[in-house]
């Protein structure tokens, strides 16, 4: 559609800018709290709130702490929050089977929240590397990242998360066929109604290391992760993976990193014109904090436009370490 334009000065575009009034009459994208998911670093321990160095004003929580984080979340009406573990180096092992034990810290944690805040709903995480002693998103033999085995040891990890009660599903591995291996298991353990986000075009980004560092995967990755991540030079490839994942049964799909791909973003909801996200990921908080604890950038007014960006590029919403923040400027 091509919009039809009265040349000037019958036609002055500074007219709907000249009042605040008229500014909101006329913005075409809006950010609300509905489009926050909040994602939160857990840990053991009791009474715990470990800062990250590399995340200024982000802390790894313990399961106390992680409760009184989901009450501030339902509180400020954030729909969701996301749980990332933080896990002992001394369970961490080639085979990673932590990964699935239903007593682990994030089954846990997500069993004390449910029944804490129970419309409050919980996101996870499923990949291998926080359990990983290699560091990586999946199973490793002789430096080789395998598929097969890894989406199979992926399904175990669901089906437990799901178990305890998690709403929504969120497979960061990049392993080729797991999203349908993952919706055939639910279906068959009776968790019907448990929906799938899907990292489904997550690149091979260096916008990640704050995050590692949250995790306490950073020293233990040996290689890198550009076999199972995408290349940042490629588009078209972005599309493919998101057909592949909602043919599989994704109910969400999401882009990853944020704002350095906001192009992705807009082609996504443009084909698909399904359920779209965005995380702005460790680095792009990280960056957009440091600089205004510098004083280099007005913080509230960058940390909102990056949001508000998101809305524009398409997305439904963003996994942001912003989410509180945000949520109460919204709020007022």
């Amino acid at each position: 559609m091509r919009p039809i334009q009265a040349p000037f000065p019958a036609a002055r575009f500074r007219r709907t800018r000249r009042t605040d009034a008229l500014r909101r009459l006329t913005q075409e994208n809006g950010l609300t709290v509905n489009d926050l998911i909040w994602p939160i670093f857990i840990r053991e321990g009791t009474g715990i709130r470990e800062p990250i160095a590399s995340m200024p004003g982000v802390f790894r929580l313990s399961l106390d702490q992680a409760l009184i984080a989901a009450q501030e979340a339902a509180g400020l009406g954030i729909p969701a929050i996301c749980l990332f573990p933080y896990t002992d180096p001394s369970v961490k092992t080639e085979t990673c089977e932590e990964a699935w034990n239903p007593e682990n810290l994030t089954n846990r944690c997500i069993r004390a929240i449910k029944a804490a805040v129970p419309d409050l709903a919980i996101m996870t995480d499923i990949a291998l590397d926080p359990y990983n002693s290699n560091g990586h998103d999946g199973l490793v033999r002789d430096g080789v990242i395998l598929n097969d085995e890894t989406v199979e040891a992926l399904v175990k990890m669901a089906l437990a998360q799901a178990d305890s009660g998690a709403d929504i599903l969120g497979p960061s591995d990049m392993m080729d066929g797991r999203i349908a291996a993952i919706r055939q298991a639910l279906e068959g353990a009776g968790h019907k109604d448990v929906a799938i986000l899907s990292y489904s075009a997550k690149y091979a980004s260096a916008f990640y290391g704050p995050f590692r560092d949250a995790v306490g995967a950073s020293g233990a990755l040996k290689g890198d992760k550009k076999t199972y991540q995408m290349d940042p030079g490629n588009s078209d490839e972005a599309l493919r993976l998101i057909e592949r994942d909602l043919r599989e049964g994704a109910d969400m799909v999401m882009v990853k990193p944020g704002m350095p791909y906001l192009d992705i973003c807009r082609r996504v909801k443009d084909t698909f014109g399904v359920p779209t996200y965005a995380y702005q990921v460790s680095g792009e908080y990280a960056m957009i904090k440091g600089a205004a604890e510098r004083g280099w950038i007005k913080g509230e007014a960058a940390m909102m436009e990056s949001l508000l960006a998101f809305k524009r590029a398409g997305c439904d919403g963003i996994l942001t370490y912003f989410a509180p923040e945000a949520a109460r400027l919204l709020r007022g």
